[in-house]
């Protein structure tokens, strides 16, 4: 694939920064950052309202840690195509790590509206509920979520320790046990079921 898209890097601006924008996710993906930038840069050089190129642009400078900067350019993105769900999603978890919680809930019921089964933008949503201490919003979007991807043993057992910690202990084994039933490896799990058995 690297060597296909770089016989496109002399083509004129459009190709090669599609070219270039592919180029950079690929070595992003191989955890290459400092080729991934350059490419990035190159791609947004060559075609400045490209938003996969902007988006690429921000994943680099996310990964090396400057998360302002890379809100700004998921912003960018945004600007050009207000569509670009790769942009808002990285946007939303932008602001979740500077801790502009309400900015990144904001993003990722944005995102609902646009995808509506998109099991990682509930399953954020609810994160992020649980990071505002509000855990019934919080059950609420993770039972949309296992009604999308009901064999999720990580949702599952999330469930059911919400739901403990709500003092409904029918409603945590239930959710425990199927967690448990789809990965019993879980030593957490397992212990709290042998816990609730013990009582």
């Amino acid at each position: 694939a690297l060597e296909t898209l770089k016989m496109f890097e002399k083509k004129d601006s459009r190709v090669k920064s599609a070219a270039a924008t592919n180029l950079s996710f690929l070595y992003y993906l191989e955890n290459e950052l400092a080729q991934a930038t350059n490419y990035a840069d190159l791609a947004v050089n060559s075609d400045r309202y490209n938003p996969a190129a902007l988006t690429n642009k921000g994943n680099t400078v996310f990964a090396n840690g400057d998360y302002e900067k890379a809100a700004e350019f998921y912003k960018e993105a945004l600007r050009n195509d207000s569509s670009c769900t790769e942009a808002l999603y990285n946007l939303g978890l932008t602001y979740k790590k500077l801790n502009r919680i309400d900015e990144a809930l904001d993003c990722f019921l944005k995102l609902h509206a646009i995808l509506r089964n998109s099991a990682q933008v509930l399953h954020q949503i609810a994160s992020i509920y649980e990071i505002m201490e509000d855990p019934s919003q919080a059950i609420e979007w993770l039972l949309q979520l296992i009604s999308i991807v009901p064999t999720d043993p990580h949702v599952l057992s999330k469930l059911g320790k919400l739901y403990d910690n709500e003092g409904d202990k029918s409603q945590a084994f239930h959710y425990y046990y199927e967690s448990y039933r789809y990965f019993p490896s879980n030593i957490e799990v397992i212990e709290w079921l042998g816990a609730y058995y013990i009582d």
